[in-house]
């Protein structure tokens, strides 16, 4: 059904927005002081497969709206100083476009089997040897080929006391990719009246195998119309990261930030040093590193704030994960064409990847991505948006 995958996501999402799906009318939608869910079959997969688009609203007005293919967050449209709404996530009109996309950008969707990248695409486990694809040559990246965020995963919606939300479930098979072990993930979206976003991620496996899920979308507080995101102040509760070989693997060292460009423990512009001379700077063409953050026990921990000063929009990002990838769109290059024809110029998003640190199997000083059967993969991210004045 080629010309039913070629609806725009947008405008969809939209309407959804407005009450135009199974559960109501606009009226309803818009008075209700409720967290409410709506969801409605959206388009096929050029292989046939069923797309959902769900869209989550709280009592505050903001409304994220999500796709079942790769749990792909479309849109989230928060309010700014004087009330305004706006889309603060980039993407696509299209689900054919986000099919096309082989090997990036991953706007928005969730990585599996395993965020980041491991050197070479091997590692060993329990003695054995696996070996992965190389789609970020010399290196795996993000699950592969064909990762997670190119699945079509089933979904489930509640509206209960903690808020509006989605489950995605997704079972990837022993072997797929080259990842051992049949893998059942869950990851759930819950928007709740205090504006915050809940991320949920669980797994097990039936063999040894290894995991570290994130959710890769890219941010832009300023609105649907800023260009790049170098405006934008950054705190990282980090006062060590790990550098990067000239691939983008880790060394193995975790390093100080503080006099360097890295150093992001107080809120600081992303553009103000982003052009120093630096060789992990030009090593990853800007930041695309893994940051060691300052935990507080095993729950979640302050891990990122993020302030735009034109609109005044905030985001506060707390996690139970032990690191953060900090990446500042320096791929875009212009040439990609998002939502509502608006091409991405470089620099025009950011993303924090809450996440395991990169090429943690080959590297037994890391905390450990290894999954074992009868153990639970459970992490927490929370994105908590407000104003500042």
């Amino acid at each position: 059904m080629p010309k039913m995958r070629t609806i725009a996501l947008v405008t969809l999402a939209a309407g959804l927005v407005a009450g135009c799906s199974r559960e109501g009318s606009s009226t309803t939608a818009v008075q209700t002081p409720q967290p409410r869910v709506t969801s409605s079959p959206l388009a096929k997969t050029a292989d046939g497969q069923n797309v959902d688009l769900i869209t989550l609203r709280n009592a505050s007005g903001i409304t994220l709206s999500a796709i079942s293919y790769g749990g792909t967050i479309l849109t989230l449209r928060t309010p700014d100083r004087s009330g305004q709404m706006d889309d603060i996530v980039l993407g696509f009109d299209t689900l054919a476009q986000y099919e096309a996309m082989a090997g990036g950008p991953y706007f928005g969707c969730i990585i599996g089997r395993y965020g980041n990248r491991i050197a070479k695409g091997k590692f060993t486990l329990d003695d054995k040897p696996y070996t992965l694809a190389t789609n970020n040559a010399p290196n795996h990246l993000h699950g592969g080929v064909k990762g997670w965020d190119k699945k079509v995963w089933a979904s489930t919606t509640f509206n209960d006391t903690r808020g509006a939300g989605v489950t995605f479930t997704y079972t990837s098979k022993d072997g797929e990719e080259g990842y051992p072990g049949t893998v059942k993930a869950t990851v759930t979206y819950t928007l709740t009246d205090k504006d915050e976003l809940i991320v949920d991620y669980s797994a097990t496996t039936d063999k040894a195998t290894i995991i570290n899920l994130t959710q890769h979308s890219y941010f832009n507080l300023a609105g649907a119309k800023a260009n790049d995101i170098l405006g934008h102040e950054l705190m990282i509760n980090a006062d060590k990261y790990t550098p990067v070989d000239p691939t983008l693997i880790p060394t193995g060292e975790l390093a100080t930030v503080s006099g360097t460009p890295f150093d992001f423990r107080k809120l600081t512009a992303i553009g103000a040093r982003i052009g120093e001379t630096n060789d992990q700077l030009k090593r990853g063409l800007g930041y695309d590193h893994n940051f060691v953050l300052q935990r507080a026990g095993d729950g979640l921990s302050l891990a990122a704030k993020v302030y735009e000063p034109l609109t005044g929009r905030t985001m506060d990002i707390t996690t139970t994960e032990p690191g953060i990838q900090f990446y500042s769109g320096n791929f875009l290059d212009g040439k990609l064409t998002g939502k509502g024809g608006r091409v991405y110029p470089h620099r025009s998003g950011f993303c924090l990847e809450t996440q395991h640190y990169p090429d943690s199997p080959n590297r037994p000083t890391f905390p450990s991505t290894t999954l074992q059967p009868g153990q639970d993969y459970k992490t927490q991210t929370v994105f908590t948006f407000g104003v500042q004045k």
